[in-house]
């Protein structure tokens, strides 16, 4: 295990200047398995930049047309979230997928699961307090983003986790009676975030890091 995802874990686990992967012996360190979903993702930034329209679409709806609508849309948008960002990856002439020999690949598909399983809490919290839902989604989505450090290698996914964390307690427990105002703030933070991851992994692609062919 410990020579299939590579030997210096701890230098390479926050290093936007990572190796390539080992291409020819078909194996791939954990540096190069980082720097890769780096790559092909572009740093996380189209899937935030997504998120964020969802969010702010969601919030919209609960906004000026009915707070349930708006619900559904988060909920049944964000199930969207990773095909669209695929979809325009593809559209843009990029890799969508991570290389088979990623030992991170799976990782990556257990977090992705990890929402959908945890929404129906938020939906329970709705039937309480309708001004409860946004607050759940946002420790929700924040508490998912956490592992996201180690995933991509990036620092930057740690300050988007607080961030939603902090905003959904802090809308749960200071505005519950506005309803809406935790899908305005989380779309918010994902598109501040959607930014900075980029701008993050343009100076880890400045630095040397992997990039796709």
């Amino acid at each position: 295990m410990r020579k299939y995802l590579g030997s210096n874990v701890e230098s390479t686990g926050m290093n936007h200047s990572t190796a390539s992967p080992e291409v020819g012996s078909g194996l791939m360190t954990l540096s190069g398995a980082q720097a890769e979903v780096r790559a092909v993702y572009l740093g996380g930034s189209v899937g935030q930049l997504v998120s964020a329209l969802v969010w702010l679409k969601s919030a919209a709806i609960a906004t000026f047309v009915d707070p349930k609508a708006g619900f559904w849309v988060l909920a049944i948008g964000g199930a969207a979230i990773f095909p669209v960002t695929q979809a325009l990856l593809r559209l843009a002439g990029r890799r969508a997928s991570l290389d088979p020999r990623n030992p991170l690949r799976h990782l990556a598909m257990q977090i992705a699961f990890t929402v959908p399983l945890v929404l129906p809490l938020a939906g329970a919290s709705a039937l309480h307090s309708a001004g409860w839902f946004y607050p759940a989604c946002l420790i929700i989505v924040g508490a998912h983003y956490l592992p996201f450090v180690f995933l991509h290698g990036m620092k930057t996914f740690a300050a988007l986790a607080g961030a939603m964390l902090c905003a959904g307690f802090a809308t749960g427990l200071l505005a519950p009676d506005r309803i809406a105002i935790g899908g305005w703030v989380g779309g918010g933070i994902l598109f501040a975030f959607a930014f900075a991851l980029l701008a993050a992994y343009r100076k880890g692609r400045a630095a040397g890091a992997y990039r796709p062919p």
